[in-house]
């Protein structure tokens, strides 16, 4: 587990864009939640604990995830915190029945507002900013790919190195801004049940980086898994766009 001092020994607490009340006590390596829902959610009240990491994008911006493995173990959280404006947002994955009109793999995006800290700046949103990026992203054990943003839902790639060279696709994506040039990237895999989110830090354009996780069904394709993954990346140049 990689873990972050600003979360650590913490308890954070914030209330999202539905009006409910979610908690966070953080240990060194386990978080324990729970949730309260607001006046009109129809979701449960709920808690848990599940293992978790912690990644420092930027000063006073914290990523963590993990994956309710024992209570609900077809959810998994990516959450941002963003201690500087007051601000939160939560990425809910899922993985759902198949069906014809979407991918198995889903998210829900829910803003919020971190308790007892002041607020400032503008509310995680849905960003058209990566269009036309062409983007070549290194990953920890070898594997490359291009990642090329043409349209506002979705992005291409191909893989140029690892097992998987030589394959291509599109996927169906979502792209939220945090902070100038640092993006979450949600994408949900047609070829496979899978939901990926993956913390994009483009302020530095001659060395990109990125931090997130894959969660999907692994073995059998019965067990949803949650693979945590980190890359360096190198824009290539600009795409023209369908939009």
């Amino acid at each position: 587990m990689i873990t972050d001092s600003r979360v650590a020994g913490r308890e954070i607490v914030f209330t999202n864009s539905h009006g409910s009340r979610v908690s966070h006590r953080f240990g060194a390596t386990i978080v324990e939640w729970s949730y309260e829902p607001g006046p009109g959610d129809p979701h449960p009240v709920v808690s848990g604990r599940d293992d978790y990491e912690a990644f420092d994008i930027a000063e006073g911006l914290v990523y963590t995830q993990f994956h309710h493995r024992r209570d609900v173990p077809n959810v998994a959280v990516s959450l941002v915190l963003d201690f500087e404006h007051g601000r939160s947002l939560a990425v809910v994955s899922t993985i759902g029945e198949p069906a014809d009109d979407r991918t198995r793999g889903q998210h829900t995006f829910l803003p919020g507002l971190i308790e007892g800290l002041a607020t400032s700046g503008a509310e995680p949103a849905p960003t058209a900013a990566l269009l036309g990026r062409r983007v070549l992203w290194t990953y920890g054990d070898g594997h490359r790919y291009e990642h090329v943003h043409l349209e506002p839902r979705s992005y291409s790639w191909r893989c140029v190195a690892g097992p998987a060279a030589g394959l291509a696709g599109a996927d169906e994506c979502t792209t939220y801004e945090l902070r100038p040039e640092i993006y979450v990237l949600a994408a949900r895999e047609n070829a496979a049940p899978s939901a990926s989110v993956t913390i994009a830090d483009h302020r530095d354009l001659a060395a990109l980086r990125s931090y997130g996780a894959v969660f999907g069904l692994a073995g059998t394709g019965e067990r949803p898994t949650q693979t945590t993954f980190g890359a360096v990346g190198e824009l290539l140049g600009h795409a023209a766009t369908t939009v």
